[in-house]
């Protein structure tokens, strides 16, 4: 099985939401949140404002730590044929933008990031990691934790 540790970050700004459009190198799309990989002894704090800044271009403060989702996506349903299952853990936080401006990631793979209404996120293809961001930031569970989020449809891995 492969691992991943990720941290996420939940931007929320007067009934919207920053989410960033990832571009896969098959040319599917599909809009997710700004965050990503920890590196090797990097703090997942010090990740998800760095990880904001890679990919919107905006300058990150963390408001709070959101929960942490443990979630193992089976082999026959990863993107990648022919990989072993794999288990992400992402730590989501709660951002606030304080300066910086839009941009696409530079050499990357997020073509546009946006500030979007939230009731708008449920007609995006997008990711799970959206869904469970979006739980964790409107119902703040004491336990950091949101029940899983089905897959299918316009919700992806």
């Amino acid at each position: 099985m492969s691992f991943r540790l990720a941290a996420y970050a939940v931007c929320m700004d007067d009934g919207r939401v920053l989410i960033a459009r990832h571009v896969s190198p098959g040319g599917e799309s599909t809009w997710t949140l700004p965050g990503g990989r920890v590196e090797h002894g990097e703090d997942p704090f010090d990740a998800v404002i760095r990880e904001v800044a890679e990919e919107t271009g905006c300058e990150a403060v963390v408001e709070r730590l959101l929960g942490v989702d443990s979630r193992v996506i089976p082999a026959a349903e990863r993107a990648v044929p022919g990989g072993p299952e794999h288990q992400n853990v992402g730590v989501f936080y709660r951002v606030r933008i304080v300066g910086g401006r839009l941009r696409p990631e530079p050499n990357g793979e997020i073509a546009e990031s946006a500030w979007t209404p939230i009731p708008r996120v449920a007609g995006l293809r997008r990711s799970s990691l959206v869904d469970i961001g979006l739980a964790l930031a409107q119902t703040l569970p004491a336990t950091g934790h949101v029940g899983p989020v089905p897959v299918g449809g316009l919700i992806q891995h």
